[in-house]
């Protein structure tokens, strides 16, 4: 049976010591700060970041090296017979296209696996692979599996600011300097490949019970009937804003009872574009050989 290495990058959320005890390896996703580079996770901590952000430090994401990824690929060969590298949706980041583009010169031995994930889904895909490689999957096997159910997952965030929309030209100064004034918090959803508009609506206590309506409308339609704790994953993300998470946490754990919900920090890359103060939710459909 061929070994399988997994490789995924701090999009998913995975730290480096996570990545450690999970036998994986995490390539850490590169950040310049006032034209300097950092890596998140090694040289750039999330507290950190959102000090610099909080300066309004000009910050910009990047994607890995050719060079970095290729040449933990060449470490990781010397160990595997095969690797399963899980980026970021290529609909979000172009790190997924440059690193297929760079298997192609390994003959068969790496596999990208583009299946639209970002964050807490994309950290599932991780552990998804993991199992399939005790099931004695192969990396091809793999890839197909993960990317055959690639629709299967959902995300809904709310924004403390539109300052870093309006930054990104997804809505103008003035819309911004309107929200702001009136209080309002939009509801973004991620399905697939692209960050969407959901939904306007006045302050974040609307604006979770929203998230919490769209997830449960998504569950009694998408994911139906597989809309159980035994089928489901149920996942939440926070920007920088802990103590708020854990209320959120809390409210989620009343709205879906009997789910098991994994939180974590959403990843600096999609942080840089939304800011400090974002709350999600999330879910993946469980594979069903697993």
């Amino acid at each position: 049976m061929k070994q399988v290495g997994i490789v995924t990058d701090s999009n998913s959320g995975i730290t480096q010591e996570q990545g450690k005890e999970l036998g994986i390896a995490v390539l850490p996703m590169p950040f310049f700060i006032n034209d300097k580079l950092y890596y998140e996770g090694i040289t750039l901590s999330q507290q950190e970041f959102y000090q610099r952000l909080e300066k309004e430090g000009e910050i910009s994401t990047s994607q890995p090296s050719p060079a970095d990824v290729t040449g933990l690929w060449d470490e990781l060969l010397e160990k595997y017979d095969e690797i399963v590298h899980i980026p970021m949706s290529s609909g979000l980041s172009s790190s997924c296209h440059t690193a297929a583009m760079l298997a192609q010169d390994y003959e068969g031995k790496v596999f990208v696996v583009d299946n639209q994930r970002v964050s807490v889904t994309q950290r599932q895909s991780v552990l998804d692979a993991l199992s399939l490689v005790k099931l004695g999957k192969t990396g091809e096997e793999i890839k197909e599996i993960l990317e055959e159910n690639k629709k299967e997952s959902s995300i809904y965030i709310t924004l403390e600011t539109l300052k870093y929309l309006k930054k990104g030209g997804r809505i103008t100064p003035a819309a911004a300097t309107l929200g702001t004034i009136l209080n309002i918090k939009p509801v973004l959803q991620i399905q697939g490949d692209k960050l969407d508009a959901y939904a306007k609506t006045r302050g974040k206590k609307q604006a979770k019970k929203i998230m919490i309506e769209a997830m449960k409308k998504d569950f009694s339609t998408r994911f139906a009937p597989d809309n159980t704790p035994d089928k489901m994953h149920l996942e939440a993300a926070y920007a920088g804003n802990k103590e708020e998470a854990e209320i959120w946490l809390k409210e989620l754990q009343e709205a879906f009872p009997g789910f098991e919900i994994h939180i974590d920090p959403l990843s600096l890359s999609v942080a840089c574009h939304i800011g400090a103060g974002a709350l999600a939710i999330a879910c993946s459909r469980k594979l069903p050989m697993l």
